[in-house]
């Protein structure tokens, strides 16, 4: 028998598929039992999100970073798993890419979110995101989808900005201030002093 340790950073920074076999190994160790392939969320009923609700649930919880960042990683392409149209997330990989501390901060921002959601489409039933046993979270593809599509509106928004806060003032579009007045100048019989 061979003993290999590892450090978190190690595992943290494996690939994928290392984690998962390390997962399944631990698993096997302490005797617990993995749910079947096809699990899905326990008792929830995942409502796919539109482009305009994700725009609400994101004015909601912008005042609380942690949980926009959470928001944003159901953006990327997570793994297809089980039945069609569903994206799995792994927490700890969530926990990872926002660099919250534990799962626990990654299913509070999460929770915050699907309160968020519930409001933005007048259901409080209604879940953006659910959960499984073996540290999983689900999204409708759909709602993945209208996600990304936000977050490359936001960022092109904030480009745009940036780059109009770099060019130089002879160069920028005139604001309402400084059109009225040139519009003034060159019709200077219109305006009585």
């Amino acid at each position: 028998m061979i003993g290999i340790s590892l450090s978190s950073d190690q595992i943290r920074t494996a690939p994928a598929e290392v984690r998962r076999w390390i997962e399944r190994e631990v698993m096997t160790s302490l005797g617990l039992q993995a749910a079947p392939a096809d699990s899905r969320p326990q008792g929830e009923h995942l409502a796919a999100c539109s482009e305009e609700q994700a725009a609400a649930v994101l004015s909601q919880i912008q005042g609380v970073l942690p949980a926009v960042n959470v928001f944003f990683e159901f953006g990327r392409q997570g793994a297809i798993f089980g039945q069609a149209g569903i994206e799995a997330f792994r927490l700890v990989d969530i926990a990872h890419h926002t660099r919250l501390a534990d799962i626990s901060q990654v299913v509070a921002c999460i929770d915050l979110i699907n309160q968020a959601f519930g409001r933005a489409c007048s259901d409080a039933s209604a879940k953006l995101c659910g959960f499984d046993h073996e540290g999983r979270c689900f999204i409708a593809a759909e709602t993945q989808q209208n996600i990304l599509r936000l977050w490359q509106k936001v960022v092109a928004s904030q480009q745009l900005a940036s780059s109009q806060k770099r060019q130089p003032a002879s160069v920028r579009e005139p604001d309402e201030a400084t059109a009225s007045s040139t519009e003034a100048d060159e019709l200077p019989g219109l305006i009585a002093d």
